[in-house]
């Protein structure tokens, strides 16, 4: 089994930026898959950024395409996403998820754009 647990979220303003964590405990995840998504009220679950560890190339959403990183860290098993740039759009609950089929996912960590 794997625990995710992100960290990071907050109220920033537009234009600024925020770095979210997702520490893994209880197995490695060198070798997963791991991806960052988000959920509005009242909007489906989006799929920002992946990344298959081993590999460490990672993939975005065209609507976070340039202001989003995803980076890892294999020796604290955590993955990370800066986000800067960030929108008003970009509010909403991120989760870290992980394995295959996303078969672990983090409680999620609210992140709030607004002036």
């Amino acid at each position: 089994q794997v625990q995710l647990v992100e960290s990071g979220g907050g109220l920033v303003q537009p234009g600024g930026s925020l770095r979210l964590s997702c520490a893994a405990s209880g197995r490695t995840v060198s070798a997963f898959i791991m991806g960052w998504f988000r959920q509005a009220p009242g909007k489906e679950r989006e799929l920002v950024a992946s990344m298959i560890l081993s590999y460490g190339s990672p993939s975005y959403a065209n609507s976070v395409k340039g202001r989003f990183t995803m980076s890892k860290d294999n020796a604290k098993n955590t993955v990370y996403l800066q986000m800067n740039g960030l929108k008003p759009e970009d509010t909403a609950v991120y989760y870290c998820a992980g394995g295959d089929a996303w078969r672990f996912w983090g409680q999620g960590t609210q992140v709030t754009v607004s002036s």
